[in-house]
Formats: C-alpha cells, sequence, structure tokens
C-alpha cells in the first residue's frame, strides 16, 4: 500500500499521517489495551513493557542529538527527553544493578537494526518513529498513567508490593500534556514543508512501520499469561464465596 499526501494545502501532514497508519493503528490500540494493561495489575509486566521501548527512546533521542541540525533534530520539543526516566523507572522494578545481566531481545535487536538502516539511508525516516511514539507517551501513556496510580491505590487488588514511584517515564514534570502534543505537532507540519512530495509518501509508509514495530514489541512482553491466570484464579475465587454466602443464607 502506498501513501501519498492529499490536500496537503487544506489538512497538516499530523492528519495525513493519521490517515495512512489507522488501520495499524488500531491493531496496535488492540495489542495495547489486551496485553500491556494487563500490565496495570503487575509490577514485573509493567517493568517488562518499559525494558521493550527503552532501547527505542533512547535510539532516537541519541539520533535527533546526532543531527540537531538536520530536520530530525527540529522534531527535539522541551522536555520531551524520556531516556533519563525510562532508566528510573527500570531501577525501581528491577534494582540498581538491572543492567549487569540485561541484553536486548530479538524483537528490541531487530528493531533497532530497522532504525540504523533508515538513518543510513535517509534518516529524515525518523521523524516518523518520533512523532508517533511521542505521541503515544502524550495520549495513551497519559491513560495507563492514571489507571495504574488508580489501581496501585489498592494494593491487594493490583498484587503490587510498591505502590508508589516507578511512573517516571510518563511524568512530564507538571508540563502541559496539552501544550506539549501541540509543540509536537507543529514541529512535525513545520520540518516536512521542507519536503517534496516523494520524501512526504516516504514519511507516510514508514509511519506504518513504526506501529508494526511496535507491535512486535507489545508481543514480546512477558508474564502477561501469569497475570490472566492470577486474575482468573482471584475470579473464580470470588464467585465461589459469593455461591457459599448464598448458599448459606439460603439454605
Amino acid at each position: 500500500m502506498v501513501w501519498s499526501p492529499k490536500g496537503s494545502a487544506d489538512a497538516p501532514f499530523n492528519r495525513e499521517m493519521r490517515k495512512a497508519t489507522r488501520d495499524v493503528h488500531a491493531v496496535s490500540d488492540a495489542l495495547v489495551n489486551g496485553k500491556l494493561a494487563l500490565a496495570l495489575s503487575d509490577n514485573s509486566v509493567w517493568a517488562d513493557g518499559l525494558l521493550v521501548f527503552y532501547e527505542i527512546f533512547r535510539y532516537l533521542e541519541e539520533a535527533m542529538l546526532r543531527l540537531r541540525n538536520k530536520p530530525l533534530g527540529q522534531m527535539w520539543i522541551e522536555g520531551m527527553e524520556r531516556t533519563e526516566a525510562f532508566e528510573a523507572d527500570l531501577r525501581y522494578y528491577l534494582g540498581e544493578n538491572w543492567t549487569t545481566s540485561y541484553t536486548p531481545r530479538e524483537s528490541v535487536a531487530s528493531y533497532l537494526q530497522h532504525l540504523m538502516e533508515v538513518e543510513e539511508q535517509d534518516p529524515d525516516l525518523l521523524i516518523a518513529y518520533v512523532y508517533h511514539l511521542y505521541m503515544g507517551l502524550l495520549s495513551g501513556g497519559q491513560i495507563l498513567r492514571k489507571k495504574k496510580q488508580l489501581l496501585n491505590r489498592f494494593p491487594v487488588l493490583s498484587g503490587n508490593r510498591k505502590t508508589r514511584g516507578g511512573d517516571a517515564v510518563t511524568d512530564f514534570s507538571g508540563r502541559s500534556i496539552y501544550q506539549m502534543k501541540k509543540e509536537l505537532i507543529a514541529a512535525l507540519n513545520s520540518v516536512v514543508t521542507q519536503f517534496d512530495s516523494d520524501k512526504k509518501k516516504a514519511i507516510l509508509e514508514e509511519s506504518r512501520t513504526v506501529f508494526e514495530l511496535n507491535n512486535t514489541l507489545v508481543k514480546s512482553v512477558k508474564g502477561v499469561t501469569q497475570v490472566i491466570l492470577r486474575n482468573l484464579a482471584f475470579v473464580l475465587a470470588f464467585v465461589f464465596m459469593l455461591y457459599m454466602l448464598i448458599k448459606m443464607f439460603m439454605f
């Protein structure tokens, strides 16, 4: 499928990107809702989700610094850096020495290899990754943050021992999320004015690859099956107790 920007005089490029990725984005949302949402009730699964995306954000931030005078560098907005936040959260969940036994899994290594190839061939295409990944943190990431904070108020239900901290990745230090999203959209729409139609088509195509690769990361998150079984056991135990209470009062 080849996407081309239409009506660019009327429609901002961010809308073209949303249109071009609508179907694959829907698949990604379903995966996140069906898998990462379970991580809200289990710190080990949440930590594994952080682990698979950590390298990707770090690479993109380093690339923006390497290419600070290029179009990719113009995507940088105040307060967007997440590398240190990822590392703080991973220390919180996995311990201070988590890096000593850490090796990126196959899905992460493949993603990084693709990013390196893109940067070598046409670094402007990395704009698609910066836009979609950071917009994801500013949108769905904030929803997950609020849900996790709410659930962590009830550690008995969530099964989590630690209930405070570990949310640095989704904490933008008091900056207005609405304003950051506006700035990121403005940066994208400004940067692409430098490109011809072929470059814009290429960015739209790469936008689809962003979600496809993100989905491979989400699928590789570990521990979800155990959470499902634990939650199922909790529900069954609750139903059994309810049944026994009803039976007791009936007889």
